[in-house]
């Protein structure tokens, strides 16, 4: 069940509209890009293709503050649902375009450290252990980013509301390969996150 790079597609999900934050997180600065293209920068460095951006609240706003060559933008009309809608916009547009498809990674916008290393570890992961999914792990949970076998899509396709699938992995540990990532609770979620990551920023710029 390991996929192979070629056929593993990324999808970035960044439709939320950052309420408890007070401002877009995907157009936050990130040493002198946004958020979400350093983000976008991260997927496409690995070499996995297409990568996919789920964009909902702000849309226009971030369509041009980001360079989209070699991203697909799709445009979640139901965001106001929660994440699960853009995990299935996201999900519902790979298998129809690149129907080959094996495998996806799930990746959200505000986790500032994740990286191309973070991302291929994952997909080593799998491949090593042949469970259908591998999950990121920090602070005793499992969560984004995180990559799902095609078998699995059915059961991502019914989620509903504002879980996303981390519901998913913990509902099945017992199919998910793990990968610690030491920076992965850091998310910007509200204004005190944002002053903890830059204080972070401040004493290692890494």
């Amino acid at each position: 069940m390991a996929p192979a790079t070629g056929h593993t597609g990324i999808v970035i999900l960044a439709a939320g509209a950052s309420r408890r934050l007070g401002q877009a997180k995907q157009l936050i600065d990130h040493d002198g890009q946004t958020l979400l293209a350093k983000t976008a920068e991260a997927a496409l460095s690995t070499g996995m293709q297409p990568v996919i951006v789920v964009l909902g609240a702000h849309a226009e706003a971030v369509r041009h503050c980001v360079d989209w060559e070699d991203l697909t933008i799709v445009v979640n009309p139901d965001w106001k649902e929660g994440m699960a809608s853009s995990l299935r916009t996201g999900l519902h547009h790979l298998l129809r375009t690149e129907p080959q498809t094996e495998a996806a990674i799930l990746m959200v916008c505000d986790q500032p450290y994740v990286s191309p290393d973070i991302l291929t570890q994952l997909l080593q992961r799998q491949a090593a252990t042949g469970l259908p999914a591998a999950a990121c792990t920090y602070v005793g949970r499992m969560g984004t980013p995180a990559l799902f076998h095609r078998s699995l899509f059915p059961e991502l396709l019914q989620l509903e509301g504002d879980t996303g699938a981390r519901k998913w992995l913990a509902q099945h540990p017992e199919s998910v390969a793990t990968l610690p990532f030491g920076k992965g609770d850091l998310d910007i979620d509200t204004p005190e996150d944002l002053d903890r990551w830059q204080a972070t920023r401040n004493t290692d710029p890494s």
